[in-house]
Parts: structure tokens; C-alpha cells; sequence
């Protein structure tokens, strides 16, 4: 899904590969695997195409509205805690 949008993104503003890979320094055939969401890509990868693309305010909104864990706190679940440490002899 990520790599979708940046791949709609990149062809929205008639940019082609080799122009956003040369500016984010990375190679084609990485900007080709981060188009088709490759999770061997390097997060730092998908961070510098962003960058390019004046799409990098966009990670602000991740977990934004965290609907799950707003749910898991309000139910009060309890969290796995550490066993307490053992009183050396």
C-alpha cells in the first residue's frame, strides 16, 4: 500500500524513476522495490523518496489516530510485566 502511493504519487507530478532515484540517491531497482512495497528495502530508502517528494510531513500522521490502541488502553488491558529480579546470596 505504501509503495502504491508513492508510485501514484511519483506519476502524479510526471516524474519519472530514474529522476526521483538519482534525487533520493538511491537505484532504480531499489525505487522499483519500494514502489512494489519490497520489505527488504530499507526504511531509510522509502524515508529519502518521500523526502524528494515533499511527502515526508506525511510519516507525522502515522498512528495518529490509533483507533486499536486507544481501544486496548480504554479496556484496561493489562500488560505482560517482568518476573522480579532474584535477591542475590
Amino acid at each position: 500500500m505504501l509503495g502504491e502511493n508513492i508510485k501514484l504519487a511519483r506519476l502524479r507530478r510526471g516524474l519519472s524513476l530514474e529522476q526521483i532515484a538519482e534525487r533520493a540517491g538511491v537505484g532504480r531497482s531499489t525505487l522499483i522495490k519500494i514502489e512494489k512495497g519490497d520489505e527488504s528495502v530499507s526504511l531509510g530508502s522509502y524515508i529519502q523518496v518521500l523526502f524528494v517528494m515533499k511527502l515526508d510531513k506525511d510519516l507525522l500522521k502515522v498512528a495518529k489516530d490509533d483507533v486499536l490502541g486507544r481501544k486496548i488502553q480504554d479496556a484496561g488491558l493489562v500488560t505482560k510485566q517482568r518476573a522480579p529480579r532474584r535477591a542475590k546470596n
